[in-house]
């Protein structure tokens, strides 16, 4: 293969290091689960290489064991331990046997003194059973059994049943437990749980029906949409490319006193980079300067992203000189869209400078830089660039993705270099960059338009 030039000495020193950058995202963390459970730490067993201590479904087994646990002086007494038993035993058993073992620990073991987390316990696995008729109604008896106790549902109680529910896939259920848990205890859930819930029905059900919980959640129970709470529907519609809902949905989310974000203008963006609208992600970029929302390296990326992908990469780099002087360093996401803009464009050997660039400012490129940039190379048929690229990725052990490979085997083949192509495929195979089938797949379909290629003259 030769010598790695000196342009590219730099990028397999950073692989061999392995200190890929980390590229920016879209992502909003409005989910974050709700510990009900002990420590992770916690190994629930009187033996230590054992990993539970309830291992069958039968109640009476399940007695025996917390019998021998009175006697045994190694017994932890703390709840932590209590609640592991219940936690093993109810996740695989029926739930009013769960009931009943409760019951039978309670009476037996004066340690065990539970409280609001050892019922959770039971609701977040009352809908364990496969042959489950009425996940609803078992939800609720594990509840009203909780109550039965002294310990009424609060807003706790409420998110960890919704989650159940919804976990199980029935989410109209969960509706249905909200509102009638509402009526008979005056409970509703808090936001946390409520945009939960959204967020759930914008993945599983059709925008219809997420409107029409929004709406009978408003009517019964007085919960209106937030700000959190627009910012996931917003992000949904823009996903299915529906961005002209998504701009319906910001005009209702002032109407209703609330102010955009940040985040809400950089999915909304992106929503317009996914149809190739590079006007209007410049006018939404305006628009929240106008508004005096500051922009953060997510809206810079996204805003070059969108210019470079239709071929505005010059005034891409202006902006990018914009996001400098604004105080953010340009990360890997940022050259890598410059790159991908300038490759669309057939000049891979800007790019390549623009990798040199990159790394003089501190900036380490990731699989997708080398990967932009080895697809770049083969399509302007630049391939012995492309090869030392491919041994700086393959030093570095860089996974290949589905297109670079792709084109990588196309042009080796068109040029009759088909030993290089089976090097490149070797490695896919190796590094596990594609599965078996798909990297077989790509060289035969290959091999088979190389053979017609020369059959036509079309290939050497």
């Amino acid at each position: 293969m030769g010598k790695i030039p000196a342009t590219l000495r730099s990028t397999a020193t950073q692989l061999l290091k392995n200190q890929p950058s980390k590229p920016s995202n879209f992502s909003r963390n409005t989910n974050k689960p709700k510990s009900i459970l002990p420590p992770k730490g916690l190994k629930p067993s009187l033996n230590p290489n054992s990993s539970s201590p309830i291992t069958s479904p039968n109640l009476s087994d399940a007695k025996t064991l917390i019998n021998s646990l009175i006697s045994n002086p190694k017994t932890p007494i703390d709840l932590q331990f209590h609640n592991s038993l219940l936690q093993s035993y109810s996740s695989i058993a029926p739930l009013n046997d769960s009931f009943s073992l409760f019951n039978h620990m309670v009476k037996t073991l004066p340690c065990f003194s539970p409280d609001r987390s050892s019922f959770h316990i039971l609701i977040s696995q009352s809908c364990n059973s496969k042959t489950l008729d009425s996940p609803l109604s078992h939800v609720s008896q594990a509840v009203d059994f909780m109550a039965s106790h002294g310990f009424h549902p609060d807003p706790v109680t409420v998110d960890i049943a919704v989650r159940t529910l919804c976990r199980s896939g029935y989410d109209e259920d969960a509706v249905k437990f909200i509102n009638e848990l509402h009526c008979k205890n005056s409970v509703i859930p808090d936001y946390y749980t409520y945009n939960f819930l959204v967020k759930h029905l914008c993945k599983n059900r059709s925008m219809v029906m997420v409107y029409r919980v929004i709406d009978e959640l408003r009517h019964s129970l007085g919960l209106k949409p937030d700000l959190v709470t627009y910012t996931i529907l917003i992000d949904n519609v823009c996903n299915s490319k529906n961005v002209r809902e998504a701009t319906r949905l910001l005009s209702e989310l002032s109407e209703n006193g609330f102010k955009p974000d940040c985040y809400v203008y950089n999915t909304i963006m992106k929503g317009y980079c996914n149809l190739s609208l590079g006007n209007e992600v410049v006018k939404v970029y305006k628009k929240m300067k106008e508004e005096g929302v500051e922009p953060d390296i997510v809206t810079y990326n996204t805003l070059i992203f969108g210019l470079s992908k239709t071929g505005r990469v010059k005034e891409a780099r202006k902006y990018l000189e914009v996001m400098e002087e604004a105080g953010y360093s340009p990360d890997a996401v940022t050259y890598t869209s410059l790159m991908n803009g300038l490759c669309r464009e057939g000049d891979a050997m800007g790019a390549m400078k623009l990798l040199c660039e990159m790394e003089a400012k501190g900036c380490s490129p990731n699989a997708c830089t080398y990967n932009t940039l080895l697809n770049g190379l083969c399509k302007s048929r630049l391939l012995d660039k492309g090869m030392e690229l491919f041994g700086a990725m393959k030093a570095g052990g860089v996974i290949l993705e589905t297109s670079s490979y792709a084109t990588c085997l196309r042009g080796l083949c068109r040029e009759g270099r088909v030993a290089e192509a089976y090097e490149v495929f070797d490695y896919a195979v190796e590094s596990k960059s594609l599965t078996d089938a798909a990297a077989y797949s790509t060289l035969e379909s290959t091999l088979k338009w190389l053979k017609k290629a020369r059959e036509q003259g079309l290939a050497v």
